[in-house]
């Protein structure tokens, strides 16, 4: 009986005791809503994923030869590794122009400019100013579908090849790269190309349903029926972790 007397004063005195807002059951932990936990789990999740790609493909080209020449006499070849800004030296309307990583700087800014425009939305939306959130989510979709169309003109050239080609073992010239030949160097970097790309594309393809989404939403009132702008600002933590990773898929095949 005493036992239970003591457990039962231990739960009146839990119960009279004021909440602290932190880890108190039925609170907030640190004050981030059940919405937003669940995102930061997710990201948290698709984080290891990436790191898991791009830690493959650091071992696999570990695994390959590097050209050891210098960079003016480079040739494309199946026995080692290319060097990207030989790769990636084309720009939309300037053929026959080398310009090393040109293309893929301005993708990278594109996308830098979609996280300042995508900060604005969620800081207009902590306003409720309808018209901004708007405005800013509306600059984030363009931004998000012009690095789109920029990946596929990127993969598109990547595909087709230079003009040269490579003269292949078998004694052929081959021009491009697919999942099977690649003339840029052994088909494991037109692979791990393809696939880990195409993988961040996808993610991009996702954040920008998920903007276009949330401006129909926007302009149909519905988040200022609910009285707040939280997925607007859930889909930002989104579209972030997306930028932040082509900073390390930038880095990993542009850079390194």
């Amino acid at each position: 009986m005493s036992t239970i007397s003591t457990t039962q004063a231990i739960s009146d005195s839990a119960l009279d005791k004021p909440r602290t807002g932190t880890w108190d059951g039925g609170n907030e932990p640190f004050k981030a809503s059940y919405g937003k936990l669940m995102m930061w789990f997710f990201l948290l999740s698709d984080a290891f994923t990436f790191a898991a790609f791009l830690t493959t493909y650091g071992l696999i080209r570990h695994r390959h030869g590097v050209y050891e020449g210098t960079p003016e006499a480079f040739k494309f070849s199946t026995n080692y590794w290319p060097i990207p800004e030989k790769v990636f030296d084309a720009f939309p309307g300037l053929h026959g122009t080398h310009l090393p990583l040109g293309f893929v700087a301005l993708m990278t800014m594109i996308l830098i400019f979609s996280s300042v425009t995508m900060v604005l939305a969620v800081e207009a939306g902590h306003r409720f100013d309808k018209k901004d959130v708007q405005k800013w989510l509306l600059w984030t979709i363009l931004f998000g579908a012009t690095f789109l169309s920029c990946q596929a003109w990127e993969w598109t050239h990547f595909i087709t090849g230079t003009e040269q080609g490579t003269l292949m073992n078998d004694g052929t010239v081959f021009h491009g790269a697919n999942l099977a030949m690649n003339q840029y160097g052994p088909v494991l970097f037109a692979d791990l190309f393809f696939f880990i790309t195409g993988f961040h594309g996808t993610h991009v393809f996702s954040g920008v349903c998920l903007l276009v989404w949330a401006f129909i939403a926007t302009t149909n009132g519905t988040f200022e029926k609910r009285g707040h702008y939280e997925m607007v600002e859930k889909i930002g933590l989104y579209w972030h972790f997306v930028d932040l990773v082509w900073v390390f898929v930038f880095t990993f095949f542009y850079l390194v």
